[in-house]
């Protein structure tokens, strides 16, 4: 198939990525490439891929925007809707079997109803407009992270063009590592609803050793809540690339997973445990549908919760992690799952879609 790969503008599509939905584009088009699809990605001009990139941006948003207070900023907003709109203008001029959609904006859900097959990827909460154009566009098919997720945007029951399909990775490129040196890990982006903070309070409340890895967002909010921990046994690891933080989370013995808020999946656990980690973590969000038995959950997402998490993640043998990534949350599954939606965008064209119903 001829697809079209829609991503978000605020990070560049390459390693090290700056965060889940990142890695889960670069690795989305080089694993579609690999199956024999022609991938084209609509992505900042910085992106590296190793498929054709069309550059909606010239760089990244926050190249531009770095400060997180400007988020909002109506400027910025007015930036990616003409972004989008180009990416639009170029799919409607043709050549393109399906369109997938991750790029967690508006825009390009008006594609299908120009009878364009799209399948549009809902990684994030509802913000409102982008559930406002979800809900009045005909025509897309929706796939979500989880069955959480899917509860979020449609608490009842889901229309049958929704369809879970569980991100994947490539358990060959995190190793098995069958022993802990007694650690704890952190990975993740830097940001207060991921939770570092309350992972270095919980060490620091335990005496154990802890190391956080990812990128910092906001280098003030990071100053200010996470740097007072670090010194003595838990440290910042930085920002690694793929190959160096697999050995990292091999070596430690249980990752602390504390989302704070509505977390839609958790690529940073499904990560951590293919390399055979263990997880305390936090009961929130899809966290419990990831995990599973692969770890122990706090009562709440306190620090002062976590420490029986902590205790009862150190028991738990090393191959259940790394078993339930190779049952769920493989590559080649997320690929097939995918593919299979695909299928179905473009036998939907035959008929008109009805606008979806909440």
């Amino acid at each position: 198939m001829r697809i079209a790969l829609l991503a978000p503008l605020r990070h560049p599509i390459k390693p090290p990525f700056m965060g889940g939905l990142e890695a889960h584009c670069w690795h989305l088009a080089r694993g579609l490439k690999a199956r024999g699809h022609q991938v084209t990605l609509f992505a900042s001009g910085d992106s590296d891929v190793g498929v054709p990139v069309f550059p909606v941006l010239r760089r990244h948003a926050r190249a531009d925007f770095p400060d997180p207070a400007r988020q909002g900023d109506a400027h910025l907003a007015a930036i990616l809707d003409a972004a989008m709109q180009r990416a639009c203008d170029r799919i409607a001029q043709g050549g393109f079997d399906v369109v997938h959609d991750a790029s967690q904006h508006p825009r390009p859900l008006a594609l299908a109803a120009r009878g364009q097959p799209c399948v549009t990827a809902l990684h994030g909460p509802p913000a409102p407009a982008l559930q406002r154009a979800t809900l009045d566009q005909p025509g897309p098919r929706f796939t979500l992270p989880s069955e959480h997720q899917r509860r979020v945007w449609w608490p009842g029951a889901a229309p049958a063009r929704v369809a879970v399909v569980h991100p994947g990775i490539d358990p060959g490129r995190w190793p098995f590592s069958p022993l802990g040196n007694g650690t704890l890990v952190w990975s993740g982006r830097m940001r207060p609803e991921k939770g570092p903070q309350l992972a270095a309070q919980t060490a620091a409340r335990l005496g154990m050793p802890l190391t956080l890895y990812g990128m910092v967002e906001d280098r003030a909010w990071f100053d200010g809540a996470v740097r007072p921990f670090l010194g003595g046994r838990i440290r910042y690891g930085g920002h690694l690339g793929q190959d160096d933080l697999a050995r990292a989370l091999g070596a430690a013995s249980v990752l602390l997973f504390t989302p704070v808020g509505d977390e839609p999946f958790g690529r940073a656990a499904v990560e951590a445990m293919a390399t055979g980690l263990p997880v305390a973590s936090f009961d929130q969000g899809a966290a419990r549908e990831v995990i599973g038995d692969a770890g122990a959950f706090a009562a709440e997402p306190l620090p002062q919760a976590l420490a029986p998490a902590i205790r009862q993640a150190l028991s738990i043998p090393r191959d259940r992690p790394r078993n339930r990534v190779a049952r769920l949350f493989t590559l080649s599954g997320m690929l097939q799952g995918y593919e299979a939606q695909y299928r179905a965008a473009i036998a939907d064209r035959a008929g008109a879609a009805p606008p979806l119903a909440r």
